[in-house]
């Protein structure tokens, strides 16, 4: 035989066990990709929220400017519109301590769905992998074993025929 034909069995082996270590990825792979689409629509309907949110203020901002420059148009003395001011100025304080709560509300849904799909995703691919992990140790261990068991066996055997032979 060609020395080329000789060395394919010695590195079969190896070729198959990376082989089936490629397949091993595929679904670990399919699950952190899908959940990258799920972080992905969480952060997406977040940013909208708050983009939703910034808009109603600016918006709000705008009105309550031309409010206010119209009551002074028509304001006619200065204890009105003093009184108008500090109506406006309290009504302002409220809305934006809504608005802060509004987007504090957004962020934190946005970060317990990033911590569903996170955990999900863990219990998905890192806890199989564990267990894999574990199971393939538990055999190495047993296999050492009766590895073991075997050397002491043939160890017991060479000291019976070493014994037999300085006998004779």
């Amino acid at each position: 035989l060609p020395p080329t034909t000789r060395l394919l069995p010695r590195y079969s082996s190896p070729a198959a066990r990376s082989a089936k270590g490629i397949r091993a990825l595929q679904d670990p792979v399919r699950v952190v990709t899908h959940s990258g689409v799920k972080l992905t629509n969480v952060s997406h309907e977040a940013v909208l929220s708050l983009m939703a949110l910034q808009l109603e203020v600016v918006t709000s901002a705008l009105s309550d400017a031309a409010a206010q420059l119209e009551r002074v148009a028509q304001s006619d003395n200065v204890t009105d519109l003093v009184r108008g001011q500090a109506d406006e100025l309290r009504a302002v304080r409220e809305r934006v301590v809504s608005d802060v709560n509004r987007a504090v509300s957004i962020v934190r849904n946005a970060g317990r769905g990033a911590r569903a799909v996170a955990t999900e995703t863990y219990a998905k691919v890192a806890r199989p992998a564990k267990a894999a992990k574990a199971k393939a140790k538990a055999k190495a261990k047993a296999k050492a074993k009766t590895t073991r068991a075997r050397k002491v066996k043939r160890a017991g055997r060479t000291t019976k025929v070493k014994a037999k032979a300085r006998a004779k």
